[in-house]
Parts: C-alpha cells; structure tokens; sequence
C-alpha cells in the first residue's frame, strides 16, 4: 500500500519540470517586445525538432493558438511569421493526435490565408505546413474544397518555384479521394498546369507530378482521355510515362508510372493490345512482384497488375507466362522467407504485422489471373499448397484478406474441372458456409456467388452443401436490401433446383414461402426477377412433380404468370414466362389450370403470332403440350382450342422460316391428325 502512495507524488513532479521548462516557451510568445517574441520561437523551433514529448507538451500549454494569431497579424514581422509556420510545421510532423489538435484550432484556412503574401519564402513555409498537415490520415481532405478560391490560387502558384510545385502537387494527389475532387482539380486546369512539370530538374517535383496524374486518372474517362493527347516538350505524355517506367529508374517512379498507363487503359484511353500496355506496363507490374522488392512494393504491384488485367483474358494469358509469375505469387505467402536474412529488425517487424497485405495482393492478382482461361485456373490450383491456402485465407481475422481469397475462389470456382476436383478434395464449401455467416455484404456478395457455382448440378460439393442446411440461408438472401445479394440467393436456390429430387423442390417452396417467391417476381431489378423465373422453371420441371407443386400453389403461379405476360417486360423475361407455362401445360392435371383460364389461352394465341420468333417458340410449346394425344381429356383439349382458332394459327406456322418453329408447329398439328 506505502509503495502506492509514494509512487504518485513522484511521477507528477516529472510532469511538472517537464511542463515548467515548455512552459517558458510559451510564455515568450506574449513578450511586449517583438524581437523577444522571435528568439523565442526560433528557440521553440530548435527545442521541438525530432522531440515528440516536447511538442505534445506544448500543444498542450496552448502554444498553437498563439502562434497562429502572430503568424496572421499583419503587424508581425515577415520574418516571425515564416517562423511560425515552421514551428507550426514541425509539430505537424509529430503524432496524429498533434494533427488533431492543429486541425482543430483552425490552422488550415490560417496557412492558406497566409498563401495571399506575395512574399515567397512565407508562401514556402506556409505550403510545407500545409502540406505536412494534408497528408496525415486524419485531416479531412474536403477543407481544402470549402473556399471556393482555393484551388485556383493554387494553380497560380505553381508556376513561382520548385518548392511550391512540389508542396503544391503533393497536396493535390493526397486530397483528390473522390469523382468530384477530380472534376474540380480538372475543371481548374490541373492537367495543363501540372504536366510540364515533368520536364523540371527536380525528381521531387517530377515524381509528386506523376503522382498527381495518378490520382486524377483513376476510373476516370474524361481525364485519360485528356492525358493522352498531351505532349511535354513535344513528346506524347504516355511516351515520357513508358520512359519513366525504365529498369534504371528508381521502383517508386517506375510503379507510380505504371499506374498512370494502368488507369488510363482501364478508362479506355488506351487500347490493351497497345505495346506501351502488352511490351512496358505489364512487364514492370510483374518485375514488382518479385522477392527483391520490399513489401509495400510487391503489394502494390500485384494490385495493380490484377486490376490491369481483370477484364481482358489476352493479358491474363501474357502475365501468366511472364517471369514465372504463378509460382513467383507462391512467395507471398512464405513471408519473411529467411529471417536470418534480414538484418533490418525493424523492416522485419514492420513486415511481419504488414505480411496480411501480401496475401490480399496475391489472392486479388490469382482471382483476375483466373477469371477467364481454364489453363490458368489449372496452373494456379496445382501451386504448392493453393488450395489449403485460400482455404486458410477464408477464415483470417483480417477481412480484407477474406474477401480476397473468397474473390480467388470464386474466379477459380468458374471451372468445371476445378469444381469436380481440387474444390472436391479440399470440401471447400465448409469454410465457404461458416464465412456466409453474419459476414459484411461485400463478402456476402461474392461468397455466395462461388456457393452459387458450387451448387451447379455436376458438382460433387452439391449434395454435402444441401445436407448442411444451406436453403434457410439462401432464403434469408433473396430478403437482403443489396439486389446483387438478392440475385445471388435466388441464383444459387435456381441451380440447386435444377434436376433435384422431390424433397429438394419441396423444401425449397417451403422455405422460402410463396409470398417471399412473389414478391421476387415482382422484383424492381430485372436479373432478380430473371432468376426467380429460372427457379420456377427448374421446380416446374420433371413431369411427376409439376401437378404437386401447381395442385398446392397453382392458383398464385398462375396470376404470377399473367402479370408478367401483361406488364412491361423484355423479351427474355417473357419467353421464360412462356417456357414456365409450357412446363406447366405437361403436367396431368396442372394443365386443367390453362385450359380453364380463357385470358391465358388468348395470351398465349397473342404470343404465337407474335414479330419474335423466340415467344412465338415458347407460345407453341404450350399448345403442344395441351394437344398431346396420349393424355386423359386430349379430346376435350383439341376440339376447345380448334374453336378458339389455333389450328389455323399452328398451319399458318408450319410454314414458318424458322426451321424450330415450322417443326414444332408440324407436330402439334400432327396430334390433330393421330
């Protein structure tokens, strides 16, 4: 107990010498005398430099606010004023909570008030503060958008020294996050400002520049398109990018450039078969995979390079091939290879808590390698250990690597080879069920389109999946607020229909309940609807299990099946309502169901002679199906439609151009004839 006691008065009269000696700084910074008040923030600057303590202690005293009232006095002198900003930069440069509190006592509309002086080593000052505070993680970016003014101002300052361009730049490519910060960089002449820059003697500016671009450029078609038609010093920007991407240059240029062609070929500024893309970006991507290059590097290349290639399958196929980059992938999960190797023990401990990123980066950079062509997908299964790996990747704490391995997954999970086999082996569905668990939609979204794959008809994962409970939580899918959640639940429960025995389709209907089941098909997005016709369809569908399913829900089908026939609907949605009936028609006692429904019936005679032939099909399948003379009441059937006209409809369309159709069409009419 003694011990407690004594402990306490002791470590607060170390806080308070600690706090005496800041506390003299800051009491200068009131002298009467103006000459006082600038020796004492030159001493404040040179006691502060590299001393975090130091800096906290004085935010603390409450140096911040006076120090930013004498760097807005006109009264001060130009040379205390620039001081200030420097002191002011230098806490900057301490901890985010530092940040925080600048942040706070309005030191940004301060500095870019400062920006107005015509002096330029103020004006330096003043950007370099500004610079140092933007780039924190915890400055909202959107304050250097609030005055309207800003930005050109900006823009007329590039032009005045090296520093500005430098400080100026880095400040933009830190601050440009969204669609709109972009529209307003470049509605303010960003591109013409920015781009002879990269002719400046500096490599500071050339590469914060680059920098530049590259934020401006991302997913973005009206700035590549601008991009390249530019020329610096008479070259094509795109020529001065490729240059820059050379081996001799250092990896920070080389990949920032990469990035910039990356974007503006994703934007559709550049062709993927151009040779800048195919002979240069795509090769340097790939060198920054490599083991030599530290892990910041790697990671970044590989993003970039999967997201290069995601749409275009000739990429996919050139990387694949390129300096072992499969297996050269591989090393991203043994990392660090050999510790004895690395002498940087803090580079070893900054890698060892980071080493979560590599894996992201190379489940990203397997998923688009393999999104397309089934040789990939093989050669990525068949890596050491992949497959347990993504199976590990599943379950990670980090949820960033989860949704990159599920992303892996599902891009692998597009192969029937790969479905039958290596996901077989590895009983991949259990970690995929568990993740489908209270997971985030974006994970959600795309494990449940690789469950969707899994329950295809020839996958061996299909039966275990089914035991497993899995149709409550597709159910549960088909409620979500997200259509692509939606789609995927009603996706996944359609393919699991497909060819399934009785019970299946039973516990389906169940589960999901008819109301749930219409309100889909009255879905606003199109694809959810698509695929809940496409479930029908396959419960519908095997003869002995249509009367079942119609003798119980017969009635709502039916009026599902006129609303849609009625309402404004593509092409495709309405033959799949017409094949559905179709279905409906072969049943034994489910055809009654037309046959008494005279609106239908003329549905149906308004579909045959119909300008497309693919509803004019379906229409006649249906008729088909009703006149078929081996069933109970076919008499009854044929003479009931012969009234209504449709023989005369189904001999006008044996001589349809069609060969289908002009078949179909013959074999109905045959029935009249048996």
């Amino acid at each position: 107990m003694m011990a407690c006691l004594l402990e306490a008065p002791l470590r607060i009269s170390v806080l308070s010498e600690v706090t005496a000696t800041s506390r003299h700084y800051v009491d200068r910074l009131f002298d009467p005398d103006p000459q006082n008040v600038l020796h004492g923030v030159i001493d404040m600057k040179n006691a502060v430099i590299g001393n975090n303590k130091q800096k906290a202690n004085l935010i603390v005293l409450g140096a911040v606010p006076r120090l930013l009232y004498l760097l807005q006095q006109s009264s001060s002198s130009l040379e205390l004023r620039t001081e200030c900003s420097v002191v002011l930069g230098s806490l900057a440069m301490g901890t985010e909570n530092n940040i925080k509190s600048l942040v706070d006592c309005h030191i940004i509309p301060a500095l870019l008030q400062g920006l107005l002086c015509p002096d330029l080593i103020f004006i330096e000052a003043c950007l370099r503060c500004l610079r140092t505070v933007f780039i924190s993680p915890v400055t909202p970016v959107q304050l250097l958008y609030t005055d309207p003014t800003v930005i050109p101002h900006l823009m007329s300052l590039l032009s005045r020294s090296q520093h500005t361009q430098e400080y100026i730049t880095q400040i933009f490519a830190h601050c440009c996050k969204t669609p709109e910060h972009q529209t307003v960089l470049f509605n303010h002449g960003a591109i013409q400002n920015i781009a002879p820059l990269f002719i400046s003697p500096s490599y500071k500016v050339r590469m914060q520049a680059l920098k530049c671009f590259s934020v401006l450029a991302y997913e973005n078609a009206q700035v590549s398109m601008t991009l390249v038609n530019v020329l610096v010093d008479g070259e094509q920007l795109s020529q001065v990018f490729v240059r820059m991407m050379q081996r001799d240059k250092p990896i920070e240029m080389q990949l920032t450039a990469a990035k910039c062609l990356t974007y503006m070929c994703r934007a559709g500024a550049i062709r993927t078969d151009d040779n800048c893309i195919v002979l240069k970006t795509l090769p340097c991507l790939v060198r920054m995979c490599s083991k030599e290059r530290l892990l910041e590097e790697r990671v970044e290349g590989a993003e970039t390079l999967a997201y290069l290639m995601e749409p275009d399958v000739e990429l996919q196929r050139i990387a694949s091939v390129t300096d072992h980059l499969v297996s050269m992938l591989a090393d991203y999960f043994k990392y660090p290879s050999s510790v004895s190797a690395i002498t940087d023990i803090k580079r070893l401990d900054h890698d060892l808590k980071h080493a979560h990123e590599l894996r992201q980066a190379a489940f990203k950079l397997y998923a688009s390698l393999g999104s397309n062509d089934e040789d990939i997908r093989k050669k990525i299964t068949e890596t050491e250990n992949m497959m347990d790996r993504i199976v590990s990747g599943l379950s990670e704490s980090s949820i960033k690597v989860r949704l990159a391995a599920v992303r892996c997954l599902h891009s692998l999970s597009r192969s029937v080879q790969q479905l039958r086999t290596s996901f077989h082996d590895h009983a991949v569905w259990k970690p995929l069920m568990k993740l489908l668990q209270n997971a985030p939609d974006e994970v959600l979204v795309m494990a449940s389109s690789t469950l969707c794959n899994l329950l295809l008809a020839f996958s061996p994962s299909k039966e275990p999946i089914l035991e497993s409970g899995v149709i409550e939580l597709l159910c549960s899918l088909t409620q979500s607020d997200s259509p692509a959640l939606r789609v995927n639940g009603i996706w996944a429960l359609m393919n699991m229909a497909f060819q399934a025995d009785q019970k299946v389709k039973v516990e389906i209907v169940r589960a999901l309940g008819t109301e749930q089941l219409f309100r889909l098909l009255s879905d606003p997005d199109t694809n959810v609807l698509m695929k809940t016709l496409g479930l029908l369809r396959n419960l519908l569908s095997n003869r002995p299990h249509i009367d079942p399913i119609m003798s119980s829900h017969g009635k709502q089908i039916m009026q599902a099946v006129m609303l849609i026939l009625e309402g404004e609907h593509s092409i495709e949605v309405k033959e799949q309502t017409l094949c559905i009936l179709a279905n409906i028609a072969d049943g034994n006692t489910a055809k009654e169901l037309i046959m008494t429904n005279d609106d239908m019936l003329q549905k149906i005679k308004y579909y045959m002679g119909h300008s497309n032939m693919k509803l004019q099909l379906a229409a006649t399948c249906c008729i088909s199906n009703l006149v078929w003379n081996e069933e109970d009441g076919s008499q009854e059937r044929q003479d009931k439609l012969r009234e209504m006209g449709f023989v005369d409809i189904l001999h006008k369309l044996t001589q349809a151009s069609d060969p289908n159709l002009c078949d179909r069409a013959k074999k109905a009419m045959q029935q009249y004839l048996a």
